[in-house]
Formats: structure tokens, C-alpha cells, sequence
């Protein structure tokens, strides 16, 4: 694969896999709890899911920023990783004291952290191919 090929792929996976937390994102803030399991929650769980929500949803729309010049945002690639990471490592410790959440959950813990480090690699990658320091 050239350079530029690969280049291409990995925007269009980053296109593709970063429409999970737009879309999760965008639903928590209009939905709030209920996205989850239906219930309406208190105010105050309301306003953290909201909130946490928004944060997701803006996560999503950075990673769309790095898409136009790939090669350029390592710092940010890196950066919009450790955020995800970070996510995926609380969600992993309610696993371990709460128990197993519901497969949308399981597989947002595996895009954190599993697919979203590779990404992070696969851009060094072909930053490092594209001659981008």
C-alpha cells in the first residue's frame, strides 16, 4: 500500500469510527439517562449524563479535525487518545467493581481501549511514511 493509500484508509476509518461517539454523544445529550436504559434518572444524573454526553459528542467532532491532514496531528491524535483511553480504563474499573454492562457498553470499552490506541499507531505510522516529523 502506498503512502497515500494508506493515508486515505486511515481518514476514512477515522471518519467512520469517530460517527460512534458523535452519535452517542449527540443521543446522551438529547435523550440523557433514558439513551441508556429508559429511565429518566434524577436531575442531578440527568445534568452529569448531559454533561458527559457533550463531552463525548465533542470528542467525536475533534477526532473529525485531524481528518484533513492526518499526517500533521500527531500531538492531537495522541492528546484525543489518552482522553478515550482514560474513559475506557473508569469504564473497565465499573466493570471490575459493578459487573458486566450491557454489549453497546462492552463494545465502547473495546473501541477505548483497544481500537482507538491502534489508530493512535497507525497514524505515527503513516505520519512517519508521509515524512511528517
Amino acid at each position: 500500500m502506498t503512502p497515500g493509500t494508506e493515508r486515505r484508509a486511515l481518514q476514512a476509518a477515522i471518519a467512520l469510527l469517530s460517527l460512534v461517539p458523535v452519535v452517542a454523544g449527540l443521543a446522551g445529550v438529547l435523550q440523557g439517562p433514558a439513551m441508556v436504559d429508559g429511565s429518566l434518572g434524577t436531575p442531578s444524573q440527568d445534568s452529569h449524563m448531559r454533561y458527559l454526553s457533550g463531552l463525548l459528542l465533542a470528542i467525536g467532532m475533534a477526532w473529525w479535525s485531524v481528518i484533513p491532514a492526518i499526517e500533521r496531528h500527531g500531538a492531537r491524535v495522541r492528546l484525543l487518545t489518552a482522553l478515550v483511553v482514560c474513559g475506557g480504563l473508569a469504564r473497565l474499573l465499573s466493570l471490575a467493581m459493578v459487573g458486566a454492562p450491557s454489549g453497546p457498553m462492552l463494545g465502547g470499552l473495546a473501541m477505548e481501549l483497544l481500537v482507538t490506541p491502534v489508530i493512535a499507531l497507525w497514524q505515527a505510522r503513516v505520519a512517519r511514511r508521509m515524512g511528517t516529523p
